[in-house]
């Protein structure tokens, strides 16, 4: 009796890890893309910082090398990002930075 129930507590266990593992696509960011538009006023090797126009400073974090258009902009410059996630002055950056274009 005990083996039958703990090979069917395993067999359990197996299952509920199992739904854990779900799998997402790498090629396509997932949520809605959003932009922002302001004045490039940092720049580092993970991250930079915009300013809009309501003088809202926000860091933008980025994984695995500069997004899309980075290495072409300055400080300085006015720029537009493209984004999904969610961004706040306060808290972190939790998304994924697409492209950063400059701004007309």
């Amino acid at each position: 009796m005990k083996r039958v129930l703990g090979c069917l507590l395993a067999v359990l266990m197996l299952l509920a890890c199992a739904g854990c593992g779900g799998k997402q696509s790498g090629d396509e960011p997932s949520g809605e893309k959003k932009t922002l538009t302001g004045t490039l006023d940092e720049m580092k090797d993970f991250m930079f910082v915009v300013t809009d126009d309501q003088g809202d400073s926000y860091a933008l974090t980025f994984e695995g090398g500069a997004p899309e258009g980075l290495e072409d902009r300055e400080v300085g410059d006015r720029v537009t990002v493209t984004y999904t996630g969610e961004l706040s002055v306060v808290d972190p950056f939790t998304g994924t930075v697409l492209s950063v274009e400059g701004a007309d």
